[in-house]
């Protein structure tokens, strides 16, 4: 299986990727202009039929969807050789609670900073941490604020390949609340995702999109035409164009249901580190089958594959 580098995929941070959106929109125009007429009897022509149909169900899905959409504005001073400088960082959120909790990527809200949140209505508020998901790039934050409009959380599930979604975002820290439309490319897809910092993280089952994904629209909502949302836009892949990925909101369901229930995001622990069996993991190894887990250990002596003392120990894991 061939691996990922580290420093193909980049979170949507504030940054510059404009051309590539602008590809995807000519592309995905492009090929409905291509696309053969069909006239009913009636002389109507179906294929415009169609597409008013799907304009119409974007429409009303972004309508639906927006006013809960929120621009993450971050600051923090920075010391150099040149003296004290502010730096500021732009991402996205939505709104899952209307007394002001709000889902965005845990690597926007990563570093020690002031974070502001700008609302649909053109509010401002302070905001805080109040969560950070560590086994996935998820955070929640808060506002001090009431009745603000919620989203409604789909079932990611249920997506199928091809499937129409719509990213909404801060596009470019700029931009706020831009919408990008495409189609779900791939499910299920393992990326190492890597920051302007150095730092990396390795995300698992995600969706994979041609919606435009681009800096500043990190952390805000991917949606279906039902205007639910069904995932959590995070990162682009930089060595090719229309290539966005998303957090499925299924798997961030369960950490927003443990943050509501006891104040924090707690996760079960297996105490083992293990990979995927595929073909080639199989092969690789001398294994009789392919599918399933299999334990290894990391690179290093604190890399343990079962974690002494864990439940996966206790059950005789080895």
């Amino acid at each position: 299986m061939e691996k990922q580098k580290f420093d193909s995929f980049w979170y949507g941070m504030f940054g510059g990727v404009v051309g590539g959106a602008l590809i995807v929109s000519l592309i995905a125009w492009g090929g409905i202009y291509r696309t053969p007429n069909s006239l009913s009897a009636d002389g109507v022509n179906r294929t415009t039929t169609v597409t008013l149909q799907e304009d119409s169900a974007i429409i009303k899905a972004v309508e639906k969807v927006s006013p809960s959409v929120v621009s993450i504005v971050s600051t923090r001073n920075v010391r150099s050789l040149f003296g004290n400088f502010e730096q500021t960082g732009a991402g996205t959120g939505f709104v899952i609670q209307a007394n002001g909790l709000i889902a965005t990527n845990k690597h926007v809200v990563s570093e020690q900073a002031k974070y502001t949140v700008l609302t649909a209505d053109g509010k401002s508020y302070d905001a805080e941490v109040a969560a950070v998901d560590s086994l996935n790039d998820l955070a929640l934050i808060k506002i001090n604020a009431l009745n603000l409009p919620v989203v409604d959380l789909g079932d990611s599930d249920a997506l199928k390949v091809g499937q129409r979604v719509i990213a909404i975002g801060n596009a470019l820290g700029e931009y706020q609340n831009t919408v990008t439309t495409g189609v779900v490319s791939a499910m299920g897809r393992s990326i190492t995702a890597g920051g302007s910092d150095g730092a990396s993280e390795k995300l698992e089952g995600l969706i994979q999109t041609d919606a435009a994904i681009n800096p500043g629209n990190s952390g805000g909502p991917l949606v279906n035409l039902a205007g639910q949302v069904v995932g959590i836009n995070t990162a682009i892949d930089l060595q090719g164009s229309q290539i966005g990925f998303a957090i499925p909101i299924n798997s961030a369901k369960s950490a927003i249901a443990s943050y509501l229930a006891s104040g924090k995001i707690s996760r079960p622990m297996l105490g083992i580190r293990y990979i995927n069996i595929t073909k080639e993991v199989a092969a690789l190894n001398n294994l009789s089958v392919n599918a399933g887990a299999l334990v290894v250990a990391g690179d290093t002596p604190d890399q343990p594959a079962v974690t002494p003392g864990g439940p996966a120990a206790k059950a005789g894991i080895k």
